[in-house]
């Protein structure tokens, strides 16, 4: 028996932020479009879950309810080197926290009222553009669109396909892992706490729970024998503040959400004509606190130029382009900052080093803070 064929004018591969925000814009305008992704709602996933204030107007305007869920206001950072040492500064305009399992769930709600079709527990087996339309296999069946965009997030199967990331080494791959907890912390303060070749952010989320996640490199993992009890036992010793917070959190999930094979490496923003949305197009390192912001931005940069494409009004390859161009002029230089700043915070001297330098130079922290996020709301 043949599993059936169908006909969209663009097909979404992964339903995160950047893949249900674009497929809400595209239904809006009245294009057919689906999203496949391949786990079922709502699922946690590995983020630090601080929403930057510059992209809350854009989750209004999609329909999320952010002001009706009582979320906490984040207005402060704390910054702590594994020799102890603190910094703390105001966030200017700040942020919000709220869990990806809350906002996908509530983006993918608002997704069906646009028309758009989800498929959930779908899985992509392969992508093949011919004759100007893609052919997309799924475990439910043949998908056919005009358009295909990818928002798979940090790491897929595709990966190796298109050879992203391939020039990699050991110790270029990183591994990330969540929890939400209970913490006697304030609900305005997001932390982040340097250690041996990695760090870890706490923040305030919805309902008084907080999330705690740390990004380190996968040779901590194995110096661990490939255990996270035995990596977080490390961690703990290597930087007194977050030894304490890890100790006195009562954990809310009993194993920790990981996501492993990390990379920062720059990326192709078109691959086979495939549009990359989100960490897919490059992933900003987590101590920027702006991926979120960013996988919804990337999403609205894509908007303008396939909607002129499938109306006829542009050709493919400057679809293409332009959204290349777009995205390169608005994120290009908060990578290169962003990753500036991680190498410094991966090497504990140069953190140390960091965060003392830094303290009597409050100016110098807030420069730093707005080379990795956007100058207003979009």
């Amino acid at each position: 028996m043949h599993k059936r064929i169908s006909y969209y004018d663009c097909a979404i591969i992964g339903g995160g932020l950047a893949g249900l925000s674009l497929a809400t814009w595209l239904g809006r305008n009245g294009f057919r479009v689906v999203v496949n992704e391949k786990r079922t709602y709502p699922f946690h996933k590995v983020c630090g879950e601080y929403l930057a204030m510059e992209s809350v107007a854009s989750l209004s305007g999609l329909g999320v309810p952010l002001s009706s869920w009582d979320l906490p206001r984040i207005q402060k950072l704390l910054l702590s080197s594994p020799d102890g040492a603190v910094l703390t500064r105001g966030l200017q305009p700040g942020g919000i926290g709220v869990s990806r399992y809350m906002l996908d769930s509530a983006l993918a709600a608002g997704v069906r009222t646009c028309g758009v079709e989800i498929r959930e527990g779908t899985k992509v087996e392969g992508v093949r553009f011919e004759k100007g339309t893609f052919q997309i296999g799924t475990s439910e069946g043949s998908v056919r669109a005009r358009v295909c965009c990818a928002s798979f997030g940090r790491h897929s199967n595709f990966d190796r396909k298109w050879k992203r990331g391939q020039n990699l080494g050991a110790s270029d791959r990183y591994v990330g892992v969540k929890y939400h907890a209970r913490l006697d912390k304030p609900d305005d303060v997001i932390e982040l706490h340097c250690f041996h070749r990695g760090y870890c952010g706490i923040s305030p989320v919805e309902e008084g729970k907080h999330c705690i996640c740390y990004l380190t490199s996968e040779k901590n993992l194995r110096a661990a024998g490939n255990t996270i009890t035995r990596l977080e036992e490390r961690i703990r010793s290597e930087n007194p503040l977050l030894g304490k917070a890890l100790r006195e959190a009562v954990m809310l999930t009993g194993r920790p959400v990981t996501v492993s094979q990390i990379g920062f490496s720059p990326r192709n923003r078109v691959n086979d004509h495939v549009l990359m949305l989100g960490d897919a197009a490059g992933m900003i390192p987590p101590l920027c606190g702006n991926g979120m912001s960013m996988a919804l931005h990337s999403s609205k940069l894509a908007l303008d130029p396939i909607s002129r494409y499938l109306q006829g009004s542009i050709s493919r390859e400057s679809m293409e382009r332009e959204y290349r161009v777009r995205w390169q002029s608005q994120f290009a230089d908060r990578m290169r900052a962003a990753r500036m700043i991680q190498s410094m915070i991966l090497q504990s001297p140069l953190a140390n080093l960091l965060v003392r330098t830094l303290r009597p130079f409050p100016g110098a922290v807030d420069w730093l803070i707005r080379q990795t996020h956007g100058p207003a709301p979009f």
